[in-house]
């Protein structure tokens, strides 16, 4: 149980159950990240709005959002979503264990592109770091075939996931017994 007061699927009335509606058609069912929102619509909308953005992104990929998602929250160490994006990496993506205990550890995969590893890379250092990006870094993916939007889009990704981490650990949101 959080440390907040939720909103549980089977008491959810108005707005909140129709908000659930659209993650139970995304998820199967409403996760306790889903649930730590149900006091607060309009921060609800705004999340569904952000996952629903990166799902269908046209240029960074599902994969290489799972690997921003899983090591900016082992660097914040939110153990919810580094269960939620390893399940994802394993059990929708095909990767094996090693495969994500070798991400973890080089912070690189050999399972995305190097144009993948490279905005990896970038994101996890502006998240890290929090400073002005170095413009030989922003010239380097613009060379690779990434555009400004696209970067913008991905440091956002990863600045997003740093936040959610803070909310899901400060109000200790317990793992799903199934993701």
């Amino acid at each position: 149980m959080p440390l907040i007061r939720t909103i549980s699927p089977e008491t959810a009335t108005g707005e909140i159950a129709e908000l659930y509606k659209h993650i139970i058609a995304l998820r199967g069912r409403v996760p306790n990240s889903s649930q730590i929102w149900s006091i607060s619509p309009e921060l609800y909308k705004q999340q569904l709005n952000f996952i629903d953005y990166y799902m269908t992104h046209k240029t960074l990929s599902a994969p290489l959002l799972a690997c921003v998602r899983l090591l900016v929250s082992s660097n914040t160490n939110c153990q919810y979503c580094i269960d939620f994006n390893t399940a994802l990496l394993v059990n929708l993506m095909g990767w094996q264990m090693d495969d994500v205990a070798h991400l973890k550890q080089t912070q690189q995969s050999p399972k995305l592109s190097e144009k993948e590893n490279k905005m990896l890379t970038f994101v996890l250092k502006s998240v890290k770091n929090c400073k002005k990006a170095d413009v030989a870094d922003l010239n380097a993916l613009r060379a690779l075939g990434w555009d400004d939007a696209d970067i913008l889009d991905a440091v956002q990704h990863g600045a997003r996931m740093s936040a959610i981490d803070v909310i899901l650990n400060t109000f200790d949101v317990e793992l799903d017994t199934v993701l």
